[in-house]
């Protein structure tokens, strides 16, 4: 099984993430790792709360890649 995929975006003592599969599924902190923590735990909360509500889990499809662009 594949995981899903997390955006995490800010600096300094900001950050936040998402996963775009999940709508809905966020979380905020104060380095990119407490976000990446977070949304571990973000993830199974918001999987939990369809499966209770009866609701279909998305199967992961969001890639994420990081391109760095060097003039």
């Amino acid at each position: 099984m594949s995981g899903y995929a997390v955006i995490i975006e800010g600096d300094a003592d900001s950050y936040s993430g998402y996963a775009p599969d999940l709508p809905g599924c966020v979380a905020t902190g104060s380095t990119a790792d407490e976000v990446a923590e977070l949304m571990r735990e973000a993830i199974a909360l918001h999987i939990d709360s369809l499966r209770a509500h009866g609701d279909p889990v998305p199967e992961p499809s969001a890639a994420a890649a990081t391109v760095v662009q060097v003039a």
